[in-house]
């Protein structure tokens, strides 16, 4: 089965970390929460969750995970900035495995320079960004693009989720 990292930070969009999380999990894979430092406490920004990071993004090895799930909201923002999240992003893209992002992740991808040619979409609000980033933008519910699976908004959250799996088996 496959070990599959969450970026996470404060502020994150509740449905966008819960329900791929826990499909991950029934599907027999290890979900391991990388957030900023190891132990730190990453509250949902509709305040109906919360995750503790099992690691810190300085500790994350690329290597030994076999992708990477992006929830949006705020969360991404935070990320983005942090040279390790960035490293393990790019160093995951190195190695062709899966990142995924939805709504507002694909802005740590845009960060770790992986979008260049790929087809990809996101929330409406970083479109923009994401084209400027080299991505093929497409306006649909999920987009996947060689090893990068995108999606828009948490109504968007099954096809997301079956895609991710889809690239896990």
């Amino acid at each position: 089965m496959a070990k599959v990292a969450f970026l996470l930070a404060g502020g994150f969009e509740d449905s966008e970390m819960v329900n791929p999380y826990e499909a991950i999990k029934e599907a027999g894979h290890e979900a391991v929460i990388v957030g900023l430092e190891k132990g730190i406490d990453c509250p949902g920004k509709q305040g109906t969750v919360s995750y503790t990071a099992d690691i810190g993004a300085s500790e994350a090895n690329a290597s030994e995970f076999d992708g990477v799930v992006i929830p949006g909201g705020g969360a991404p923002e935070a990320l983005r900035v942090n040279e390790d999240v960035v490293r393990f992003v790019k160093e995951l893209n190195d190695q062709g495995k899966l990142i995924s992002g939805i709504c507002h992740g694909p802005q740590v991808m845009i960060s770790a320079d992986v979008l260049k040619g790929k087809e990809a979409t996101s929330y409406i609000g970083i479109r923009d960004d994401v084209k400027l980033a080299g991505a093929i933008y497409k306006d649909e519910e999920v987009v996947v693009g060689d090893n990068i699976v995108t999606s828009r908004t948490p109504v968007d959250e099954p096809a997301f989720i079956r895609e991710i799996l889809a690239k896990l088996s």
